[in-house]
């Protein structure tokens, strides 16, 4: 194949299948190419992709909003290349063909994700280093142990909100809210958390109607934060950001606060939830963890390689003509960063029963010099809010069958829509006694990641281990009270016991 893109957006040329054809309701498209979107994409992406690796290979041509044409890159090490190597594949959208000659419009329903800002992950090169450095260097002033403690506090304040009721919807109760209370207190917003903020953050990633708004909503508080800590300065990421010898300006500053907080707080919403749906539907996986053959952050690990948070982004456009998996890319074409396929390319996983426990090579945070730089953030808030929730509710169960939780989403993310749980009521919990502590470091850096060691494993189903640290939420008498446990499985109340003192 030399290409596939024999039709411009929203046009008829190329092979369609006939009015009759049961294609025309199955996700094909101009060309016969398969979309991206739409409900056969939605309903069961792991099929669409298996579907498109048999046709192509471990490149895809494929379909995205309006039919704009792009490659979905599915190979584990095809995309390793491809966000390794930005002399040949740039993340600046300004090289993409289809802007350059009008085919895909400025109010594109995936506008928000692709238009050009001047931020870091549009930027290469000299500019790059300038505009990441600084996002980096802001990132190493965090107190990783206070905002472990804001995590933990905010974690027990949502099961206060529903502890004494006895079932929870833990998706729009713990997993939506968790990670924006948590971002917005690091990076100086705590007052403009609210359900609208959190609405406006999910909405701008789907690709829908008002996405546009809703992006148009965040950016106008970010902006209104950014003028506020130029007059007044503060211990937060917003501060940092404003005060780094780089010299960004109040547009850069508000951006790049735009995509940490939007970033981290998806990626963070979509892990908890699904770490939360394997504890509660698979026994084997929340055995080995109550159990203590497994730690929360090896969990959230596992959790990483099945259900990444993000299944695809959009992000790298062509500089020449080149070849990638036996395709012939086009200058200016647009690439899809496949992660959730990348994940479960028979290549690497060809068992995918197999556990993938201490293995970070996934694709989950991307890779190469745009890999997500606040991916740790991310782990923190799911391993201690994940921890703070089984902590509370030990006898956590599922309030529905499996099979009547549904997903949504777009080629992005797929999330849990609900989450439904039952549990025996309990007493709410003082959690305000001390006033939270400050996010900016004040000491020697602590890492972000928490785990103890996992039980030995023996056999060819061993995953390679990456190396690793371990240090635990808190240490006594720092302030931070382990939540008193009512009466349960006496082996789960050891487990946290060890695990808390690090065995």
């Amino acid at each position: 194949m030399t290409t596939p893109f024999q039709h411009e957006p929203g046009s008829a040329t190329g092979p369609v299948p006939p009015p009759q054809c049961p294609a025309h309701g199955m996700g094909i498209g101009p060309g016969g190419l398969r979309r991206l979107y739409g409900p056969e994409a939605e309903a069961d992406p792991a099929g669409l992709y298996a579907k498109l690796r048999a046709e192509h290979g471990t490149v895809a041509p494929v379909l995205l909003h309006e039919d704009v044409p792009a490659w979905l890159v599915l190979g584990h090490s095809e995309n390793l290349h491809m966000t390794r190597t930005p002399s040949q594949f740039s993340r600046d959208s300004r090289r993409w063909r289809g802007l350059q000659d009008g085919s895909v419009s400025p109010d594109h329903p995936l506008a928000p994700l692709f238009t050009w800002q001047p931020v870091c992950s549009f930027a290469e090169g000299a500019t790059h280093e300038r505009l990441r450095g600084a996002v980096t260097d802001s990132m190493a002033r965090i107190d990783t142990r206070g905002v472990r403690r804001h995590i933990n506090r905010y974690s027990n304040r949502l099961v206060n909100d529903f502890c004494g009721e006895g079932r929870a919807e833990l998706v729009g109760q713990f997993a939506e809210r968790l990670p924006m209370m948590v971002m917005c207190a690091i990076i100086g917003m705590p007052e403009e958390y609210n359900d609208r903020l959190v609405q406006a953050a999910r909405d701008m990633t789907r690709g829908s109607e008002t996405a546009v708004a809703s992006n148009a909503y965040v950016v106008g508080a970010l902006d209104q934060l950014v003028r506020r800590r130029r007059e007044a300065p503060a211990e937060d990421f917003a501060t940092w950001l404003v005060e780094h010898p780089a010299a960004l300006t109040d547009k850069e500053v508000s951006e790049h606060l735009r995509v940490v907080l939007i970033v981290a707080y998806e990626t963070t919403t979509n892990l908890i939830a699904n770490v939360l749906r394997m504890v509660l539907t698979d026994p084997r996986f929340r055995a080995r963890l109550s159990g203590g053959h497994m730690t929360v952050p090896e969990a959230v690990e596992q959790t990483l390689w099945d259900e990444p948070p993000f299944t695809s982004v959009l992000g790298r456009w062509a500089v020449g003509d080149t070849e990638l998996g036996g395709q012939q890319i086009k200058a200016g074409d647009a690439l899809i960063v496949g992660i959730a396929p990348a994940n479960t390319d028979p290549a690497v996983r060809p068992d995918l029963t197999v556990s993938m426990e201490g293995n970070r090579a996934h694709m989950a945070f991307s890779s190469g010099p745009h890999e997500c730089p606040g991916q740790d953030i991310g782990r923190a808030i799911a391993d201690v809010g994940v921890d703070a929730l089984l902590m509370r509710l030990p006898d956590l169960e599922l309030a529905v069958s499996e099979d009547k939780l549904s997903w949504a989403g777009n080629f992005m993310s797929r999330h849990l829509e609900e989450l439904p749980a039952g549990f025996a009521p309990t007493p709410q919990q003082e959690v305000d006694a001390e006033p939270l502590p400050a996010v900016a470091r004040t000491r020697a850096h602590a890492d972000w990641e928490v785990s103890s060691p996992a039980a030995p494993r023996r056999g060819p189903e061993a995953a390679p281990a990456a190396p690793r640290t371990a240090e635990p939420y808190a240490t006594p008498g720092e302030g931070l009270a382990i939540p008193a446990q009512r009466s349960g499985p006496a082996k789960i109340w050891h487990t946290v016991v060890r695990w808390w003192n690090g065995h």
